[in-house]
């Protein structure tokens, strides 16, 4: 297997070109123009993986694709599979897939690595940002949060889930979310800003009743965000 310095800087060339093209918020043309640029982006990260591959696995990799039509038929597939992930972040899994393995890998393996890639490009990793989320459901409203990508995906798990329900239903909830929030920080989409951190509502001295059941009714409210 090639671990020359030549092949890691050209898959960081071809990154960060991709970087440069996926990041860049369409212009004032139509919805069709912005969705096949998005195709066209996705299907030149499918090549150049290919292209990287066949430079990296070259014995396996000719091997296995031993055939033009073979080698388009399995593109497709990958173009298919792995088109919820934003081009940088596949060229990235990518990058892992190389550094990582001895042997050419198969799409499944490719899958975990595009999941595996986020802390190269900035984000938590999942299981990290989903102790997170279940720690700032318990601490939400004084909460420093890592980035923006986790708040918003907790919030859309949900509070009370996060802080009380099922670990495995709520940990598959938010790996969802936060994926899909995180393709969409990687796509150059905007999200809206972290809320500010509460003031402590909670007075320093004891509460009367009426005080009380007004605090209480807050925090109801609160967990249905």
């Amino acid at each position: 297997m090639e671990e020359s310095a030549d092949l890691v800087q050209r898959v960081k060339q071809e990154i960060e070109a991709s970087n440069k093209t996926s990041q860049t918020a369409p212009g004032p043309t139509d919805s069709a123009d912005a969705a096949q640029r998005a195709d066209t982006a996705l299907i030149d990260a499918i090549n150049q993986v290919f292209a990287l591959f066949r430079i990296n696995y070259h014995n396996q990799f000719y091997a296995a694709f031993n055939e033009a039509e073979q080698l388009n038929q399995i593109k497709k597939l990958w173009l298919d599979s792995l088109g919820e992930f934003p081009p940088v972040q596949i060229l990235q899994g990518a990058k892992q897939a190389i550094e990582n393995n001895e042997y050419l890998p198969t799409l499944k393996a490719m899958r975990s690595c595009c999941a595996e890639a986020l802390p190269a490009l900035g984000l938590p990793a999942p299981t990290t940002a989903f102790i997170e989320a279940c720690n700032g459901a318990q601490e939400r409203e004084n909460k420093r949060w890592s980035h923006e990508t986790v708040y918003w995906a907790a919030r859309d798990t949900g509070w009370l889930l996060l802080a009380a329900g099922n670990e495995s239903d709520s940990q598959q909830a938010f790996m969802e979310h936060y994926l899909t929030r995180c393709q969409q920080h990687l796509r150059g989409e905007s999200l809206p800003e972290v809320p500010k951190a509460a003031e402590n509502l909670v007075a320093a001295k004891p509460l009367n009743r009426d005080q009380a059941q007004v605090e209480i009714a807050r925090i109801l409210d609160s967990l249905k965000d």
